[in-house]
């Protein structure tokens, strides 16, 4: 057998791969990066995710103790609600005043410590309790506490429109009228009585011009309005022909 002969030193070196060094370290990508710096800083990252943690369940508590009271308001408030129509047809009997003062006092403490729907509804016993003993100072007080409780609700523009109401039996017409325009806001469904409304105060009070103005704008607004776009027609003829006379 051919013996294999020695290969050169040379020869052997040729096939050892050396090593380079690169010359820059290659970038860590974001993960990497993430995970570095939580290594490099563990208690610190666990002291943020506790703190975090507690202020979410703060927050989570805090909705839910809100709920509550919300819901024990609007308890207290039907609770209100029922105390009054059981009191509704005594109003006027003397033997009963004593127990309408309590159910006022009880209203006003607990109206004005609230707000929102509870609030409102608090306001507005209030109102129909002295609507109902013709004291309408008062009664457009709690209504305008009530719009202002609700303010941003659909129950806003009733309680505008009952404080309107109560002006105008005080024979507050600028104030009424400003009352009945607030009335129109939202989806309240008697906006166009409460427009109509303004044209006839309007009318009342010797402004023709702007009585004409008011009830146009009941038409222009809701031309479909059986009722109160057909009354507001019939004025404008009538006021047209009351001109045409002179």
């Amino acid at each position: 057998m051919a013996k294999i002969p020695d290969a050169p030193e040379n020869l052997a070196r040729e096939h050892i791969i050396p090593f380079v060094k690169p010359e820059k370290e290659p970038e860590p990508n974001a993960s990497e990066r993430v995970n570095t710096f939580i290594q490099q800083n563990r208690r610190a990252v666990l002291t943020v995710a506790a703190g975090l943690l507690v202020i979410l369940i703060g927050f989570m508590a805090g909705l839910s103790i809100r709920d509550a009271l919300r819901a024990k308001a609007i308890q207290e408030a039907e609770a209100l609600g029922l105390r009054y129509e059981a009191l509704r047809n005594s109003l006027g009997d003397s033997g009963k005043d004593g127990d309408v003062q309590a159910l006022i006092q009880d209203l006003s403490a607990f109206a004005s410590a609230r707000s929102g729907y509870a609030g409102a509804r608090g306001y507005d016993i209030l109102g129909s309790i002295y609507a109902e003993k013709k004291d309408w100072e008062n009664a457009e007080k709690a209504w305008a506490g009530a719009a202002a409780a609700g303010a941003g609700t659909y129950l806003a523009p009733v309680f505008f429109f009952n404080a309107a109401v109560a002006a105008e039996e005080q024979g507050k017409v600028q104030e009424a009228i400003d009352l009945y325009a607030k009335a129109q806001s939202g989806l309240f469904p008697q906006a166009s009585r409460a427009q109509f409304q303004i044209g006839r105060l309007e009318e009342g009070r010797g402004s023709r011009d702007a009585a004409l103005q008011a009830y146009r704008e009941v038409i222009n607004k809701w031309p479909k309005d059986a009722v109160w776009a057909n009354l507001a027609q019939s004025r404008i003829i009538t006021l047209s022909l009351k001109q045409d006379d002179r």
